[in-house]
């Protein structure tokens, strides 16, 4: 019972962040960019549900309309990686032989990294911009994906009926596409469900950090962190950005575990 009630809260949760990415025009309660000097750090309460920031903005219109940055790049880079990390797994575990060995001392070679780190190399690299974020954070996760995807085809193509089909005069190209993939991609779309939760971890870490979107475009971890220097005073301008990317992650997490458990 409890593990339906916290999966209903989950999906109830990820449904209230879709319907702020979709129209936030319609949750929000005032302009996102509205300054008021009448109003600057206001709390919580009255017509000013999470308070207002340094320049008076409505801190609750500026996270609703946040919301898009955020859960676009993390699912942009979770699609970019299922892609790519499948395509990789699929080629290693179905052609076998140096392919098989190569592919996966690369894989190897990515997962020596903390996700975090490759992350931030990558945007060193290319740069701070909302797009370069989203591939730096698909690189970073996208071994997983190989290394599930390969699992699973190793293990359908040691079934009898992949015997039996090639025995048959089936061509390798209709193995894989008839009976690899489709018996593959349960557990691939498994471990997508869970790098969503940590993509976007890792991208509002980069926006905390200062490498997410330029001014005045803005996300949750980038929300944290314009109120770093006012934590003593303001503690909402850091506090419901950051329960925001918890709470997103804690219900991925949860919908993950229903769907591992069921």
């Amino acid at each position: 019972m409890r593990v339906r009630a916290a999966t209903a809260v989950a999906i109830v949760t990820l449904l209230a962040i879709a319907a702020c990415v979709i129209a936030p025009g319609l949750i929000a309660t005032q302009a996102p960019d509205a300054i008021d000097p009448t109003h600057l750090l206001l709390p919580p309460g009255g017509t000013h549900l999470f308070g207002t920031d340094q320049l008076g903005r409505d801190l609750f219109s500026r996270m609703v309309y946040s919301a898009r940055s955020s859960v676009l790049v993390a699912v942009g880079a979770t699609v970019s990686s299922s892609i790519v990390g499948g395509a990789i797994g699929l080629l290693s575990g179905f052609a076998g032989g140096w392919i098989d060995v190569v592919l996966m001392r690369a894989v190897d070679v990515m997962l020596a990294f903390p996700s975090l780190l490759l992350a931030l190399a990558v945007v060193g690299i290319l740069g701070s911009s909302p797009v370069n974020v989203t591939v730096a954070v698909a690189i970073a996760i996208v071994a997983p994906f190989c290394r599930v995807t390969r699992a699973q085809v190793l293990h359908v193509r040691a079934q009898p009926y992949i015997d039996a089909a090639a025995i048959g005069g089936v061509s390798p190209v209709r193995i894989l596409f008839r009976h690899v993939i489709p018996n593959a991609s349960g557990p691939v779309l498994l471990v997508g469900l869970m790098g969503t939760g940590v993509a976007m971890l890792a991208s509002s870490s980069l926006s905390f950090l200062g490498l997410g979107p330029t001014p005045p475009a803005t996300d949750w971890g980038a929300l944290a962190a314009s109120g770093r220097d006012y934590l003593g005073t303001a503690w909402w301008l850091t506090t419901f950005p950051g329960a925001a990317v918890v709470v997103t992650v804690l219900a991925v997490m949860t919908l993950h575990r229903a769907w591992t458990r069921s």
